[in-house]
């Protein structure tokens, strides 16, 4: 595994356990770390968006 393969899989893990936080106690880790409306909190967000896109591509076998 490719280290871009690493980071976007962190990321989307990342994303993934926000959203269980926000589904289980209403607790948005992200925004509590980064700050709410931040532009660094905004970056977080486009790069776990991007990482998804990212492993639904290999998922989907578009990388060798």
């Amino acid at each position: 595994m490719k280290s871009l393969d690493w980071i976007a899989w962190v990321f989307v893990i990342i994303g993934a356990l926000n959203w269980g936080f926000i589904g289980l106690v209403s607790l948005n880790f992200v925004q509590s770390v980064f700050g709410v409306g931040t532009a660094l909190t905004q970056f977080v967000y486009t790069l776990i968006g991007l990482s998804a896109l990212y492993m639904i591509w290999i998922a989907l076998g578009k990388k060798k």
